[in-house]
């Protein structure tokens, strides 16, 4: 039996992994996809402190090798289930189940994809999902963003700040974020709107993201737009169904937790973008880690 099991293994949870290991404590950590979760998307990492510029995916596979330096144990399965024993836990998986005082869920939250072919293929190459780690290798350029909520327009007033042209996509006939953030955008003269319309595919060159093409639904017409990136902010989705057994989720799907990261069930913690927050960036992700790991040491000493 581990003293811990942290489930995903993205910056949360390596973190949630190195700071139990640095507590002496025995640590399995399980991703059921790839090490590094949504970072390793990114081409570029620049807003983590001390580090001027490394890939994403650079980054991911520095982070693992620090915890499993430290001594972590590592599969590579899907949690599909939590079992609260009391005295300890036992994560179910696809390949078995494994038994652990303490279990730290760092799951993380997917970016949710406009489905088309070729689109995964240029994430990272014109495709993004976030204006914060990504705008400014934009800057000069023209972009679109993809959406019409909170998320979308405040993607579009940080990029009309580095863009020389940002074009919002819109699916309905307004949007439908926030009216301060709607005014910001109608004052810019190099933001524009498009509404009724839908991404239908993707055109690139050299492997780039250089154009897209649409459809107005109410109108039936269909056009092309030439651009040099699109971020898409159509929303995140968590994978917190298989854990609602000990966790409360919000109407999100979100696990229900405040900074201490704790959950409804004693034990059981929880790390990064898979918990309601405000704020989901590499940093946080990774200051809950260390918040959840420190709590499960702190939980496990208790037991003795």
């Amino acid at each position: 039996m581990k003293d811990i099991i942290v489930i995903g293994a993205g910056p949360a949870g390596m973190t949630a992994a190195l700071y139990a290991l640095r507590a002496d404590k025995s640590v399995l950590l399980l991703e059921k996809e790839n090490f590094g979760g949504q970072i390793t998307y990114s081409p570029k990492l620049e807003n983590y402190p001390s580090v001027m510029e490394i890939s994403g995916s650079a980054f991911a596979e520095q982070m693992l090798e620090q915890v499993m330096a430290h001594g972590a144990s590592i599969e590579l399965a899907e949690a599909t289930k939590i079992i609260d024993h009391k005295t300890h836990k036992t994560v179910c998986t696809e390949y078995g189940d494994f038994d652990a005082k303490s279990v730290i869920i760092a799951t993380g939250s997917k970016h949710r994809h406009l489905g088309l072919d070729g689109e995964e293929e240029l994430i990272g190459a014109g495709i993004s999902f976030c204006a914060v780690c990504d705008g400014s290798f934009f800057s000069g350029k023209k972009v679109a963003v993809i959406g019409g909520g909170n998320t979308a327009l405040q993607e579009a007033v940080m990029l009309s700040d580095l863009c020389s042209e940002v074009v919002i996509i819109q699916n309905l006939s307004v949007m439908t974020g926030e009216k301060k953030l709607l005014q910001i955008l109608l004052s810019k003269s190099n933001v524009s709107m498009i509404f009724d319309t839908v991404v239908t595919s993707l055109e690139s060159r050299d492997g780039e993201l250089c154009a897209i093409n649409l459809k107005n639904t109410v109108k039936d017409e269909e056009s092309r737009l030439e651009l040099d990136g699109m971020f898409v902010a159509i929303g995140q989705k968590p994978e917190n169904e298989a854990f609602a057994d000990v966790t409360g989720l919000d109407g999100y799907g979100y696990i229900i937790s405040d900074e201490n990261c704790l959950t409804d069930t004693k034990g059981v913690f929880v790390a990064g973008d898979c918990r309601t927050k405000k704020i989901r960036q590499v940093t946080t992700a990774a200051a809950d880690g260390a918040v959840a790991a420190l709590a499960a040491c702190r939980y496990i000493d208790g037991l003795n």
